[in-house]
C-alpha cells in the first residue's frame, strides 16, 4: 500500500516590535557608535556615548548571512509599524535640508529596504503591502531623476535600479490577487521605466481591457510603439506631455533618444552643404538650450558653425557616456511647488 507524506503548510508568524526600531538592535547600535545622525537624542551627539532617540531610531537594513540566526518575532516589525515606519520616512526624513539629499536618499533607502526585509519575512501582502511599495517605487524614481548628476560614489543608478525592479516585481504580483485604485497608474510607470522590454509588454497585453484602456497605459503604449517604430522625434515630443512621476521613470532613455535622433537625421541629411539650424534641432531634441544642442552635437564629432550644424557620414561618431543633466523642459519643470514629500505619498501625480 502506497503510503502519504502530508506536509504541514508553512507558517508565518507576525512580529511583535512595537516600534521602528527593536531594543535589541537599539542598544546595540547604541553601544558600538554606530546610530545615524537623524537617530541620535538631541543634545547627546557630543557625549562619549550618544543615545538613541527612541521616536527616530529606524531598524537597518541586514544582509542575510549564514549559518546567522533566523530573526526573532520580538524583532521583526508587523505590517502597520511597518506602514507607520515609511510614513515617518518620508514626512520627517526625505524633507531634511540640513544635510546633502544624497545622504538622505542613502539613509531611507536602506531603512525602505529593510522594511520590505521585514515583509518578506512575515509574507505580507494586501493592501499595506502595496501601499508600502507604491511609496516606495515614488521615492526610487524620483530619486534616480533628483541625484542624476551626482558621481557615481555618491549615487549609483544601477543598484538604485535593482531595487526599482524588485520592487514593480512584487507590486504587480500584489495587484494580480486584488483591485487597488493606482494599478494603473503604476502599470503604465513599469512599462515606462522599461520601455522597449518585450517582457513588460507582454505583461502589460495580458491586463484586463478596463486597464488597458486607461489614458495612462494608452499613453504607455503609444511612447513603446514610437520607439518600436524608430521614431524618436515623437518619443521626446510624448515626453511633455507626462506627468512628473512619470517623466522620472522615462528619464533614463532621453538620452538614447537624442543619440538615435542625431545618428538618423546625420545619414538623412549628411551633406558638406547643407546646415541644420541649431534653434530647431534643439526644440526637437526637446533640450533647454541651443548650447546645449551644440555640446551634444559636438560630443558627436559633428561640427557645428555659428548658428547650424553640419551632418556628415565621415564624421559622426557614438560618444562615450556623459555626465548626466536635470532635463527642465522634460522633468523638471512638472514637479512645479510640490515638496519631495508630496510627490512620493502621491499627491497631485498629474501634471499641472
Amino acid at each position: 500500500m502506497m503510503s502519504v507524506k502530508f506536509v504541514e503548510p508553512d507558517v508565518v508568524h507576525t512580529g511583535t516590535c512595537p516600534g521602528m526600531c527593536p531594543d535589541k538592535e537599539r542598544d546595540e547600535r547604541q553601544r558600538q557608535k554606530r546610530l545615524h545622525k537623524f537617530e541620535i537624542l538631541e543634545g547627546t551627539a557630543r557625549d562619549r556615548l550618544p543615545r538613541a532617540d527612541p521616536q527616530r531610531i529606524v531598524k537597518e537594513y541586514a544582509r542575510p548571512a549564514a549559518g546567522k540566526e533566523a530573526a526573532q518575532l520580538c524583532e521583526l516589525r508587523p505590517a502597520n509599524v511597518l506602514l507607520k515606519t515609511v510614513h515617518y520616512l518620508i514626512n520627517e526624513i526625505v524633507p531634511r535640508h540640513d544635510e546633502p539629499w544624497a545622504e538622505v536618499y542613502d539613509y531611507v533607502f536602506d531603512r525602505l529596504r529593510s522594511v520590505r526585509q521585514d515583509m518578506t519575512i512575515q509574507k505580507v501582502s494586501g493592501p499595506i503591502a502595496v501601499t508600502i511599495l507604491e511609496k516606495t517605487l515614488r521615492f526610487l524614481l524620483c530619486a534616480s531623476y533628483w541625484l542624476c548628476e551626482e558621481p557615481i560614489q555618491v549615487f549609483d543608478p544601477k543598484m538604485n535600479d535593482v531595487h526599482v525592479q524588485e520592487c514593480f516585481s512584487l507590486l504587480l504580483a500584489n495587484y494580480s490577487a486584488g483591485n487597488y485604485k493606482n494599478e494603473v497608474e503604476f502599470q503604465a510607470l513599469a512599462i515606462l521605466y522599461n520601455l522597449g522590454s518585450v517582457k513588460a509588454l507582454q505583461h502589460a497585453l495580458l491586463l484586463p481591457h478596463h486597464t488597458r484602456d486607461s489614458p495612462d497605459m494608452k499613453m504607455a503604449f503609444v511612447m513603446n510603439r514610437a520607439l518600436a517604430e524608430g521614431n524618436y522625434v515623437r518619443c521626446l515630443r510624448l515626453i511633455r506631455r507626462l506627468s512628473f512621476l512619470q517623466s522620472c521613470a522615462i528619464y533614463r532613455h532621453i538620452e538614447q533618444f537624442r543619440h538615435h535622433l542625431l545618428r538618423v537625421f546625420n545619414y538623412g541629411y549628411s551633406s558638406r552643404n547643407c546646415r541644420y539650424p541649431l534653434q530647431r534641432l534643439a526644440n526637437l531634441l526637446g533640450m533647454d538650450s541651443v548650447s546645449s544642442a551644440a555640446e551634444l552635437c559636438q560630443r558627436h564629432n559633428l561640427e557645428v558653425t555659428d548658428n547650424s550644424v553640419c551632418f556628415q557620414k565621415s564624421c559622426y561618431r557614438e560618444p562615450s557616456p556623459g555626465p548626466k543633466q536635470q532635463e527642465v523642459g522634460l522633468v523638471s519643470r512638472k514637479q512645479g511647488n510640490r515638496t519631495k514629500s508630496s510627490i512620493i505619498h502621491g499627491h497631485g501625480v498629474k501634471p499641472d
